[in-house]
């Protein structure tokens, strides 16, 4: 069986560094741990100190000290840079970003007022935007770099109550594959991940959703994997978009 640590490292010897944002919590801390179990250095961020502290120490406890986390609000383009500044200063290089932050409000158009739609549109767009901004350039000056957008399936499926949070996703997929034809001749590799409903505390919650059974749904290690799955290949490949779904959800 091979080392995961060497899985992970590039053709220097150097581990490769991964930045995941919303790591704090859910499908974010899946993939960082997912990293770190893989052999790859990762530097998380999440919004609170508490959750950002509390994520790190379970993580480094689980797989190593080879994971740094941030208090970062996505929202603040500044605190995005820095992040960035200061975890390529650390490290010297970042092989990829994971952008996992993401707020989830849901209500009726007329309803959900105009402060909480900007809330969610500058979480889960700007956000990603700030990432991508402040990040490429150094995987330019490098020649190499994965930025895997995670977004969901709402990006292509509408539903009552989903103003926000559709907008917010249909705008982050037209981002990423507009990203995806800047950069790939720069060498950076720019791919969507679109997972239908996952088993977290921030999932969409639909009219009509029955509680009692989650069986079915997708789980965080699914998402983690994928994620692996996709920063595994080979250097001539881009897998630009793929839509994770759960095999056997409720007929309705």
């Amino acid at each position: 069986m091979s080392d995961p640590a060497s899985a992970a490292r590039k053709d220097d010897g150097a581990v490769r560094v991964a930045l995941v944002t919303g790591g704090s919590r859910g499908i974010g801390r899946g993939i960082a741990g997912a990293l770190l179990g893989d052999g790859w250095t990762v530097e998380l961020c999440g919004r609170t100190k508490e959750s950002v502290e509390a994520a790190v120490e379970a993580l480094a406890k689980a797989h190593g000290a080879r994971v740094h986390g941030t208090a970062v609000d996505v929202r603040d383009a500044s605190a995005v840079a820095t992040w960035v500044q200061e975890a390529h200063g650390r490290h010297g290089h970042v092989d990829a970003l994971v952008n996992n932050a993401g707020l989830g409000a849901f209500g009726p158009i007329d309803a959900i007022g105009v402060d909480t739609f900007r809330s969610v549109i500058e979480t889960n767009l700007f956000g990603c935007f700030h990432t991508i901004a402040a990040v490429a350039p150094r995987m330019r000056a490098q020649g190499h770099g994965w930025i895997v957008n995670v977004g969901s399936l709402a990006a292509r499926n509408a539903f009552a109550g989903g103003a926000a949070y559709n907008a917010s996703k249909f705008g982050l997929l037209g981002l990423s594959e507009a990203a995806m034809l800047d950069l790939r001749h720069a060498g950076i590799r720019v791919t969507t991940v679109l997972p239908g409903s996952v088993d977290t505390e921030l999932r969409v919650r639909l009219p009509g959703d029955v509680e009692a059974d989650r069986s079915w749904m997708l789980q965080v290690e699914d998402v983690a994997r994928a994620v692996l799955d996709l920063l595994r290949y080979p250097d001539r490949a881009l897998p630009s978009l793929l839509e994770l779904r759960p095999s056997r959800p409720p007929q309705r």
